[in-house]
């Protein structure tokens, strides 16, 4: 009686016979039987399929024989377990090379027990199936995702091609460069063919899947020559990628290209893939993938797998070049903008340091004012790009004409907060990717004037820390100032705060990263700068120097540096002289006679017929237009005479041209002719007029 293979006990029928012979004749997968000695009895058609195990005389020997790379310990182990125990063992997976230097090769194995129906063990059978392609597709569709999530985390030209390298290395290829060309790296790009004309080619990242000599791998920023006639300008010309399976310094182009080549073949490569990187119709540059270590050439599937990666890293390459470009171009705009250094100026000394790092929106300003007065003035806006250096410069030119008006500082900010609305209500959504988020964007402020005549200091916030003020007695401590929402944000509320500064204080002034980046705490930002602002009578630009270093390492490089540093200076009487008049017409003259001994006291005599004629001009108007008494001032301000006369009306002047007939109307004609220059401003209780009279030539 023949044994059965349904597992029951009968004669063998004529369908399980034809199922036993179609397993060894028609199943794809490879079937192995082999007796207790583990000797080779049988195998089927598609064993002779497996190209790892050459089976032509193997039968009757054991797998050391002919398994080849594959056989081992482990291998033989398991198999003489399977016998002993009867446990199936499932999908074991198996490496190896058919022959030296060949891919790998990888095989999933079962084994089985074959008994016959009274329980003897006849043998074991191994099922094996060649499972490379699909090993390989797994580990493209891995090695894809892996890439996609690690490729283009920055906006950094350099970061993202080192990125694709790390990406490539060792999964598909053992050394990747790439180079990018010179006109990217300036935010500039190049159409297809034209690539020659742009410069050289620029190393912006390499990898190598074990350390190679240093003249075999370009070094990051080298620039490399192109040559006509090779896949690496071939592939820039038109764009398509470029499979060298087999490389040798017979292949031809090698030998002549001084550079790439020459590496290449004293690495040993012999496989070879150059991959074009465009984007948006653009040329950003090439990268190249070898092979000197790993078995086995490149091949379609490799190219196809490396294309699609490049086509991903060239996109993100192409958004950190416009970022680049709009980077640098808000560094240019943002420098072009850069406060000129007030030199010499009577009411305080200045020092400061000005370094756009993060290309955002911060500035300062110092701001020339009437009657010696100074206005010292910082901000900044939330952002990078041109957005945030357009909505600077908008806000310093506002500024800028605001400060001219002579308004308080809290009317300076209401108004402010006013246009910056206004602009951030007109300005059109963003839709570039390098844009910040407009919505992220808030304008901070700080004006702050200093009178060096009171010693008075005004100052007002729109969501910027309060100056920091270093008194010559040794106390460092915040000013108190009232802070006010962002300009454009909430309600405007701002209030001014006033104080009274000793000769020699230092203040300073800063962006609002500067001293948030030591500490949230006061106290602690205080400690941070103490030492350094004290004494206050050292060098001032050494005191800023110090300030900037001892805060910039605990700063990221994407924020902005700016600092200004004022020390106070004071107008003594040997440079004010003051009156108060009565308002009746005798005050007129009253006025020329007390400028006329002034300018004889500080030996201006010269000047005397000027100075009175404006003076008495001015309070002729005062006694016209105002009830009560009259102020009269006079500020020596270094090459600059100020004549200031206050009344308690509130009616602005206007400056008149009179006609020949007119009997009045003069008054404010005459200071315009005689003056640098005239304005007003206005007081707690009426306003003051005041004129800039030059005491040299040169001004």
């Amino acid at each position: 009686m023949e044994p059965s293979l349904g597992g029951h006990d009968g004669p063998t029928t004529q369908l399980e016979l034809a199922v036993l012979g179609t397993l060894f004749t028609e199943s794809p997968i490879g079937l192995h039987v082999l007796d207790p000695d583990l000797c080779l009895v049988r195998f089927n058609r598609a064993a002779r399929h497996i190209r790892a195990f050459p089976l032509d005389d193997a039968v009757g020997r054991h797998p050391r024989d002919w398994a080849g790379d594959f056989y081992s310990g482990a291998f033989e182990t398991m198999l003489r377990d399977v016998l002993s125990n009867g446990v199936a063992v499932l999908d074991v997976e198996a490496r190896g090379h058919l022959t030296p230097g060949s891919p790998e090769t990888v095989l999933s194995i079962s084994t089985f027990r074959l008994e016959d129906p009274a329980g003897a063990v006849l043998g074991v059978m191994a099922a094996i199936v060649d499972v490379t392609d699909q090993q390989r597709a797994t580990a493209r569709l891995e090695l894809l995702e892996r890439a996609s999530g690690h490729i283009g985390t920055t906006l950094d030209i350099f970061r993202t091609a080192q990125e694709f390298a790390d990406a490539m290395v060792p999964a598909l290829a053992d050394v990747v460069a790439v180079e990018v060309l010179d006109s990217v790296l300036r935010g500039e790009v190049s159409a297809p063919g034209a690539v020659f004309e742009h410069g050289a080619l620029r190393c912006t990242g390499v990898s190598a899947s074990v350390p190679e000599p240093a003249d075999r791998l370009p070094s990051i920023g080298e620039a490399i020559g192109l040559m006509f006639g090779t896949p690496f300008s071939q592939s820039l010309s038109d764009l398509q990628p470029r499979l060298v399976a087999e490389l040798s310094s017979g292949t031809g182009w090698p030998n002549h290209e001084a550079v790439r080549g020459r590496r290449m073949l004293e690495a040993g490569a012999h496989s070879l893939l150059v991959l074009p990187l465009a984007a948006r119709g653009a040329v950003l540059g090439v990268a190249h993938c070898y092979r000197d270590r790993t078995p086995g050439a490149f091949d379609e599937d490799d190219l196809a797998l490396a294309s699609e990666l490049a086509d991903r890293v060239a996109l993100c390459l192409d958004n950190a070049r416009l970022y680049t470009r709009e980077r640098s171009a808000a560094r240019i705009l943002q420098l072009s903008l850069r406060p000129p250094q007030v030199v010499g100026h009577a009411a305080v000394e200045t020092a400061s340091s000005y370094f756009p790092l993060g290309a955002g929106g911060d500035w300062f300003d110092v701001i020339p004012l009437s009657g010696a007065r100074v206005a010292l003035v910082t901000g900044d806006t939330a952002g990078q790009g041109l957005q945030a250096a357009a909505t600077m410069g908008e806000v310093r030119a506002a500024i800028g004409a605001l400060a001219v008006l002579d308004l308080p500082p809290d009317e300076v900010l209401h108004r402010l907060h006013a246009l910056v609305t206004r602009l951030r209500g007109e300005r059109p959504d963003h839709t570039d990717p390098t844009d910040h988020d407009p919505s992220d964007e808030h304008t901070t402020c700080l004006y702050l004037v200093y009178s060096p005549v009171t010693r008075r200091c005004a100052v007002a916030s729109a969501g910027h820390p309060p100056p920091v003020v270093a008194f010559p007695d040794g106390r460092v401590e915040y000013a108190t100032v009232p802070v006010g929402p962002s300009l454009g944000r909430g309600m405007p509320k701002y209030a001014t705060a006033e104080f009274e500064l000793a000769e020699g204080s230092v203040l300073l002034l800063s962006n609002t990263a500067m001293l948030r980046s030591v500490s949230d705490d006061a106290q602690e930002q205080l400690a941070s700068v103490a030492d350094v602002l004290l004494p206050t009578d050292r060098p001032l630009q050494e005191m800023c120097d110090e300030v900037l270093y001892s805060l910039t390492p605990h700063k990221a490089e994407s924020d902005d540096a700016v600092l200004l540093l004022a020390r106070t200076r004071v107008l003594g009487p040997d440079q004010v002289r003051s009156w108060t008049l009565a308002n009746r017409p005798e005050s007129a003259g009253e006025a020329r006679d007390a400028v006329e001994e002034a300018l004889a006291a500080w030996g201006l005599e010269q000047h005397a017929f000027t100075a009175s004629l404006v003076v008495s001009e001015l309070v002729t108007n005062a006694i016209r237009y105002a009830d009560g008494d009259i102020g009269v001032r006079l500020i020596l301000d270094g090459p600059v005479l100020v004549c200031e006369v206050t009344d308690d009306s509130s009616t602005a002047p206007h400056l008149r041209y009179a006609e020949d007939a007119d009997e009045g109307g003069r008054g404010l004609y005459l200071t315009w002719q005689v003056s640098r220059r005239w304005g007003t401003r206005p007081e707690p209780r009426g306003k003051t007029i005041w004129a800039e009279l030059a005491l040299s030539d040169d001004d």
